[in-house]
């Protein structure tokens, strides 16, 4: 049995590699924007603007960047072996921006009515990581 299956036949958790440019780009930034701008498929750039957008009152804005987020961490999630379900880990860093993307897509359709992707996005993050949930509930 490799080190990537388990008992129950369950995938393995996959875990995005990390960015280190993107991500110290992102620490230093005093506008997401600009990270977002220089590193687009950096999803932690377009959830802190989503962020920013729904802190501002601004939830479509927010549900439009927290999307696409969302989607560059998909694109990333299957070139990393992902087929669609099984775990994405809140432990490994790199998944935290596709982890918090997706958190946020659900809070701002929640905001917008859009009750059906909010339920949908809110359940992929559970299902995903408890532990993102549960961190990013709170």
């Amino acid at each position: 049995m490799s080190l990537h299956q388990n008992l129950l036949g369950e995938p393995p958790e996959t875990r995005l590699p990390d960015s280190p440019e993107a991500r110290e780009a992102l620490a230093a930034a005093a506008d997401p924007a600009e990270v977002a701008a220089r590193f687009p498929a950096y999803s932690a750039a377009w959830a802190a603007l989503a962020q920013r957008a729904l802190d501002s009152g601004d939830p479509v804005a927010a549900y439009a960047y927290a999307r696409t987020g969302y989607h560059r961490g998909l694109d990333q999630l299957r070139r990393a072996g992902w087929k669609g379900h099984g775990p994405v880990p809140w432990e490994h860093e790199p998944n935290r921006g596709f982890l918090r993307a997706l958190h946020l897509l659900a809070e701002a359709a929640g905001a917008i009515g859009e009750t059906e992707e909010h339920e949908r996005c809110a359940t992929f993050l559970r299902d995903s990581s408890a532990t993102a949930a549960e961190e990013l509930a709170g």
